[in-house]
């Protein structure tokens, strides 16, 4: 065990607000109740913040390894404290309204780490998160709080097997639509969501969870090769340890998540976003995680990195492959070794490792054999799966994920909704017709409020045939595991009376997701009546947590944030 009053210096350390002098007799009085001994409360307090429950398979193996970092906390000379925080699992909360809670859990997840943290005055973070928003909700708590900390992926769930191939949570959301179509019998639909989804851990494919958590190795967080091990695999545990350990080793040298966390290192984490044909919710997370530090790091700027960055991974569910697989052809680190040999990454970044991104790469050895990564010079498409838009619907800018698709421009007809229900139950009777421009609005971050995800209508237009014979429009999001022409985050949004909201049915849209473009050809001066015409409506939520974010969440572009961040701190909590 490590000497630790030689090793650290608890005097600098957050923790002696409630644990060093006369003073804090009472403080000291609350850890020995708990059993712990005068050595151990001299120790750095190191938190190792949970996202673990029994709300859905993402979660249920997050405190057992939360539990096992404990111990190489306690071998690094460091005390650990361990609590919880909570989760809204999106395959759960989809196609209804408690999607309007996902995206705010992420402001909720970060908020109350936050506050256990500053509370208990903790000197480091260790967190453990499985479901999509608990990812970049940890991280930003990391980057607001700036203590040394290391972000833990739970790991994804294995593969289900259905009919001898490979089946993930999407497969069950597209079956719905072949069952609405009449094009397979109701035993069907039971039988694939029995086996979906075989035991613990996050989505499979690289949806939004296994996307961030790429992002987490990538931006330097994570230990590397560590993320894409899936939930149930033994290593998990060991992982877990190395995380506690080497967080005592980022105490020592006061190595902090914004020293990791640069703007080079948002571009390097843009890049596996584009190049894994990643989730379109990466470009909400990172500009989130970017103003945690007080760097600049938009929409915008995560859409011109996409410009110029490959797409080299051959994952669902524009691809064929599973997060396993990924994990079996070498990780993250494997898709990062190629792309640092075209120099499309910033290897001077700092990580976790105490080394730089360069020096951890250049330990892995390039596969040759596998399948499912790419090299960058012969990539699937010569530009990213992810691709930025911007035009006269969209100002502030619109996403969409291109990977795999084979048709990028659109022009049709608008068929507008006020909400995802009236589309859903469009698509149900089957009247959406091949070449419309299906819009639906008034579910962006203050209209929702809450911005849902889109997955139950995009797949039951997958699983009607229809996934590329339509365009679908939103100022809401789409999940990590949409395939098709769907655009989201379309700004400025509906409630704010952006264009979106000035569309009317046939009204031509033309989408070019080559050039980028995304517009609405309606004369300015007709734009110009209906908007003089337009009202703004009240959402059915005026009090509670959804109230309290509409009242302060900003546009997509931005990431949707509920506060100034870093640029306007006047301290930051790891120096107190």
């Amino acid at each position: 065990m490590t000497d630790s009053a030689s090793r650290f210096d608890k005097s600098r350390l957050p923790s002696r607000h409630v644990s060093v002098g006369p003073e804090r007799a009472p403080h000291r009085s609350y850890y020995y109740a708990m059993g712990i001994t005068e050595e151990e409360i001299a120790r750095p307090f190191v938190a190792l913040a949970s996202a673990g429950n029994n709300s859905a398979p993402c979660n249920t193996a997050l405190d057992a390894q939360a539990d096992a970092a404990q111990r190489g906390v306690v071998e690094g000379g460091g005390l650990p404290r361990r609590f919880n925080t909570i989760t809204v699992t999106d395959g759960i909360a989809m196609g209804h309204q408690g999607m309007k809670s996902s995206l705010v859990s992420r402001e909720v997840i970060a908020d109350s780490i936050e506050l256990s943290i500053r509370g208990h005055c903790y000197d480091a973070l260790v967190g453990f998160a499985g479901c999509d928003k608990s990812l970049p909700g940890m991280m930003m708590a990391m980057l607001r709080l700036n203590v040394p900390s290391i972000f833990v992926y739970g790991g994804s769930i294995l593969p289900g097997r259905y009919h001898d191939r490979d089946v993930t949570v999407v497969d069950v959301f597209e079956v719905v639509g072949r069952y609405a179509a009449g094009a397979c019998p109701l035993g069907e639909v039971h039988e694939l969501e029995k086996v979906a989804c075989p035991g613990h851990g996050a989505c499979g494919g690289q949806y939004t969870a296994n996307t961030m958590a790429c992002v987490g190795e990538a931006i330097g967080l994570s230990l590397p090769n560590s993320n894409m091990v899936p939930a149930p695999y033994t290593s998990r545990e060991q992982i877990a340890v190395a995380a506690g350990a080497q967080v005592m080793e980022l105490i020592a040298a006061n190595i902090r998540p914004r020293d990791i966390c640069t703007r080079e290192a948002f571009v390097n984490a843009a890049r596996i976003v584009a190049a894994t044909g990643g989730s379109t919710n990466g470009a909400l997370h990172l500009p989130a995680m970017a103003h945690e530090a007080g760097i600049t790091f938009d929409l915008f700027d995560v859409a011109e990195i996409f410009k110029t960055t490959p797409y080299i991974a051959d994952l669902k569910p524009g691809g064929k492959y599973v997060a396993k697989d990924m994990y079996d052809a070498g990780g993250i680190y494997m898709l990062m070794k190629t792309l640092m040999a075209e120099g499309l990454l910033h290897g001077e970044c700092m990580t976790v490792t105490g080394r730089t991104l360069a020096e951890n790469i250049e330990r892995v050895t390039w596969n040759p054999d596998q399948k499912v990564i790419y090299d960058a010079k012969t990539p699937i498409t010569p530009t990213g799966g992810v691709v930025g838009l911007r035009g006269s619907l969209a100002p502030e800018g619109a996403i969409v994920k291109v990977a795999g698709m084979h048709r990028l421009q659109f022009e049709g007809p608008a068929r507008c909704f006020d909400c995802e229900e009236e589309a859903f139950a469009a698509v149900e009777a089957r009247s959406i017709v091949e070449g419309e421009v299906v819009v639906i609005r008034y579910e962006g971050p203050k209209g929702g409020p809450g911005m849902r995800e889109m997955l139950s209508t995009t797949a039951a237009l997958y699983g009607l045939g229809m996934g590329e014979k339509v365009a679908l429009i939103t100022d809401g999001r789409f999940s990590g595991a949409t395939r098709g022409f769907c655009i989201g985050h379309v700004g400025p949004e509906a409630a704010d009376c952006g264009p979106i909201a000035l569309v009317e049915n046939g009204d031509t849209i033309r989408i070019d997701a080559e050039a980028g473009t995304i517009d609405l050809l309606v004369d300015d001066a007709v734009l110009a009546e209906r908007r003089a015409a337009w009202r703004p409506r009240v959402n059915d939520y005026q009090s509670g947590a959804l109230w309290r974010y509409a009242q302060n969440v900003g546009p997509a572009w931005a990431g949707a944030v509920t506060h100034p961040g870093a640029q306007a701190e006047r301290h930051v909590y790891a120096d107190i």
